[in-house]
């Protein structure tokens, strides 16, 4: 898919940001796709420009619940999903979000459904 193999471009053709905005984009990407099929079509239309106004109330909620992990209905895996959506329009939650991402790419690859090979193998196995 090409959305996994934008960062597979070399920096030349892009600026610094789009680069980094393309990077971001492909692990989010994987991220995703680790998901169960229902799940990521909710991701993905909540991650639509057009759905800040659902995307946003969604995210805040996320956050609230992670705190209220104590109680049987939440749990703090709501913690990172309300970052990922919020992460679209806040830009302190972007930049949280790709350093944990960059983070478990390089650390735990397996976790976004890459192998430990080299990065190009990643890139290029669609994974």
């Amino acid at each position: 898919m090409n959305d996994i193999q934008l960062g597979s471009s070399s920096s030349s053709e892009l600026p610094p940001d789009d680069t980094q905005r393309a990077d971001y984009e492909r692990r989010i990407e994987l991220l995703v796709k680790m998901l169960p099929q229902r799940l990521q079509n909710v991701i993905r239309w909540l991650r639509r420009p057009e759905q800040k106004w659902v995307r946003i109330p969604c995210g805040l909620l996320m956050l609230i619940g992670s705190v209220l992990s104590f109680l049987p209905v939440f749990g703090i895996w709501m913690l990172p999903v309300g970052m990922l959506l919020l992460s679209d329009d806040i830009a302190l939650f972007r930049r949280l979000t790709d350093r944990m991402l960059a983070w478990v790419e390089r650390r735990h690859p397996r976790w976004l459904g890459l192998s430990r090979t080299s990065e190009s193998d990643e890139y290029s196995s669609g994974k």
